[in-house]
């Protein structure tokens, strides 16, 4: 008896577990979708991924609640605002003529995450054009993808590096409620990296003018010092180093030679340089007096972050640091990409989807249950099998919320693969059980989980392959029937084998 209270306490309080990590968000307010990267709400620091929950002195709690203050606030009054906007990263306070331009969502209700699959978007397999890349130089390709979404405003980004069974690398996409032009726009074209003084060129990438940027080198980047800030806080700075080329050298020296110097701060040259990617400033350096009409094919890049306390200050300089370092070192890898794959689903289409796969499994778990009541004629056993299906669920979806994993079609396939090959494993149970009464029921038991344990390992076998197959597109599939079958083999299978046991004796 104390082994059966055991096994389903342990069964019950990992349950409990798990409906913890899937549990409804508490938090109110919307969050930001998308901004306008031409617009002031992103020029004062508004990004996707941050929570509003005040918008000029109102409550926003959904989504109905920010349009109706937009209407009231800016559509009806029609004239110079005060925007104040309260998120969970600070509050930001601007003037416009107009309402803020970006797009809000609903927070999710869960901590499940949706794939676009289920969600709508778009999903492009990419890879550079004549080019073979090593791994390290593919981190780093994501790396500056992931930065070029960040310049355009665009949150709900996944990028990440995959490889196929044949050992080909790809980069792979996926942009919450994105369209194909999108995609091709912002992944198809290639990136191109100028820097200005003035209105004048100084440097550009795709000219290979900027030859290295240090990075990850203590020696020539870091952030240097920190001091108290005069209004409170603290300000940290940094700096790093690039190489440009000779020719890029002449031309610098050429466009800061007659340039006077800054009246507010004679450390700096009255002109800044001026940081573009595909035409869009990204950000403005000042230059240093120093370097004025000086042919150096060694730069150093310098820059300061505000912040409440020393290391949080730290860490926005660092942040701020390695943000230009990335941008710079776009033209340190010029490839030009072309889209292999290329899949949208329109969120119309994925709630429809949702729908159809949660009636779907409905209709499966009722027709199992009847099944099993039929053959057995026991209401015990039959809501035994159900609690089980139920359990393996629930702690493949709590596994997938805690691990922030995103479920799509394939993952949804995987639970109902794992929940599938659980009822196998439950009737192999209750068949032992019930037969060879002339062996004890312990002995049984221990016949049907060693059955049990043999097919686990062939599943495991089967499905480590799929994280591979297809440049990884079944990976989802393989990872939650993995996660359905650890959780069968481990909690649920002695759980419902000493619940059986009982039952018989």
């Amino acid at each position: 008896m104390a082994k059966i209270g055991i096994r389903v306490w342990i069964l019950l309080i990992i349950l409990a577990l798990a409906v913890l990590s899937i549990s409804p968000s508490f938090k109110k307010g919307v969050v930001i979708k998308s901004v306008d990267n031409n617009s002031t709400a992103f020029i004062e620091g508004l990004r996707p991924g941050m929570i509003i929950t005040l918008l000029n002195g109102k409550t926003i709690e959904t989504s109905e609640d920010y349009v109706r203050v937009v209407q009231e606030e800016f559509i009806l009054k029609q004239n110079n605002t005060r925007i104040s906007i309260s998120t969970d990263s600070g509050e930001f306070i601007y003037f416009a003529e107009q309402a803020p331009e970006i797009s809000v969502a609903d927070l999710p209700k869960s901590r499940i995450k949706l794939g676009l699959d289920l969600t709508g978007g778009a999903r492009a397999l990419v890879k550079p054009v004549n080019a073979t890349l090593s791994a390290e130089k593919i981190s780093e390709l994501v790396d500056l993808m992931n930065e070029r979404f960040n310049v355009y405003g665009i949150g709900d980004t996944t990028v990440r590096d995959v490889l196929d069974l044949e050992g080909n690398r790809f980069v792979l996409i996926e942009i919450a409620g994105a369209t194909p032009d999108d995609i091709e726009t912002l992944v198809a074209q290639q990136g191109k990296f100028e820097a200005k003084v003035g209105n004048k060129s100084a440097f550009r990438s795709e000219e290979g003018d900027i030859t290295n940027v240090c990075r990850n080198d203590a020696t020539c980047a870091g952030v240097r010092r920190c001091d108290p800030a005069q209004d409170g806080g603290y300000i940290c700075q940094f700096d790093f180093s690039i190489t440009l080329s000779p020719e890029a050298a002449e031309r610098h020296a050429l466009l800061t030679g007659n340039l006077t110097l800054d009246p507010a701060d004679s450390r700096y040259l009255s002109e800044k340089l001026y940081l573009y990617i595909d035409e869009k400033e990204v950000s403005s350096l000042s230059i240093s007096s120093g370097l004025r009409g000086l042919r150096t094919t060694e730069i150093s890049i310098q820059g300061s972050e505000v912040g409440a306390t020393a290391d949080s200050a730290n860490e926005e300089a660092r942040k701020e640091m390695r943000q230009l370092q990335t941008i710079l070192q776009t033209g340190s890898l010029p490839y030009q990409l072309e889209i292999v794959k290329l899949d949208t689903i329109s969120p119309l289409l994925g709630k429809e989807f949702t729908e159809s796969l949660m009636l779907l499994g409905g209709i499966v778990f009722l027709i199992v249950s009847v099944v099993i009541f039929i053959k057995y004629r026991r209401i015990k056993l039959t809501l035994g099998v159900i609690l089980t299906m139920v359990s393996e669920a629930i702690l493949t979806l709590g596994v997938a919320a805690f691990i922030n994993w995103n479920l799509d079609a394939p993952s949804i396939a995987g639970i109902i693969a794992g929940i599938g090959t659980g009822v196998n494993d439950q009737i192999v149970i209750i068949d032992e059980s019930v037969s060879n009464r002339h062996v004890s029921i312990k002995e049984r038991i221990k016949r049907a989980l060693f059955v049990i344990l043999g097919a686990f390992f062939t599943i495991i076998a089967a499905m480590l392959p799929l994280f591979w197959a297809g440049a990884q597109m079944l990976r989802g599939f393989a990872f939650t029937t993995i996660i359905g079958v650890l959780a069968g083999i481990l909690i649920t299978r002695p759980a419902f084998a000493e619940m059986v046991r009982k039952m018989e004796e």
